[in-house]
């Protein structure tokens, strides 16, 4: 499995090929799913292009998206786009309102109203992705959480931006994951250590992820033009390290 994450936080300032309205984003997906990603994760902007949980972003975001692929799609539930826990689980039970919700949605374990905002995601039938960060309690809180062994996935994420030491830290993160309860792993990195840890997925036989909210770049640090040429990419650095492993 390879996932596509179309955005992120990125913005305006990241260039022209970081797809932010839902007409975009849509394009974006439907050139990536060509290009042989099996799954998407998206942030949902206003028109200001701030992340945002609101179901009167997320509903044009998802119909786009759903209108041009058939692969699931997942959104973001980071504390950023709403900082007060409750008022974060509130909004996210107000999903029901949506004709159509969320296959997944991304969960970071460490951040406060963790167990909160995934216990709402279950009771509406949205898969959930643990994210855990290295460099974060979110390994220990996981394994600790009576909700672990629901989850759809964990997301292994580094956030070790060097290209040097990022694989050193994935492997760390994975260790302290431990079995993670038996649910399957996605690990990828960010940035610097984007295409290091994707590598490293695939000597490990790992779900992976690369997309515009990863990396700009492509391993020969060229600035990529699209999710799609990123996915293509990604599924060749991937094959390639399991080859030689």
């Amino acid at each position: 499995m390879i996932q596509v994450c179309l955005n992120g936080p990125r913005g305006a300032g990241d260039g022209a090929v970081v797809p932010l309205s839902p007409e975009a984003l849509a394009e974006s997906a439907a050139e990536a799913v060509a290009a042989g990603a099996t799954d998407i994760h998206v942030h949902p902007k206003t028109p200001c292009g701030q992340d945002s949980l609101s179901p009167r972003v997320l509903a044009p975001t998802l119909e786009a998206i759903r209108a041009r692929v058939s692969v699931p799609v997942g959104v973001t539930t980071g504390a950023w786009a709403e900082p007060d826990t409750a008022a974060r689980a509130e909004r996210i039970r107000s999903w029901s309102t949506l004709c159509v919700l969320p296959d997944h949605a991304s969960v970071n374990w460490h951040e406060p109203g963790a167990e909160e905002v995934a216990a709402v995601l279950l009771e509406l039938g949205v898969g959930v992705e643990a994210g855990i960060w290295s460099g974060t309690e979110g390994a220990a809180r996981f394994a600790a959480s009576t909700l672990g062994p629901r989850v759809l996935r964990v997301l292994a994420e580094v956030t070790d931006t060097s290209a040097v030491s990022a694989e050193e830290t994935a492997r760390a993160l994975l260790t302290d994951l431990g079995s993670a309860f038996g649910r399957p792993v996605l690990l990828h990195g960010e940035d610097g250590g984007a295409w290091p840890v994707l590598r490293l997925a695939g000597r490990l036989g790992l779900a992976t992820r690369i997309g515009l909210e990863d990396t700009l770049v492509l391993p020969d640090g060229e600035r990529a033009w699209s999710n799609a040429q990123l996915v293509a990419e990604g599924l060749s650095q991937y094959g390639w390290s399991q080859r030689s492993s």
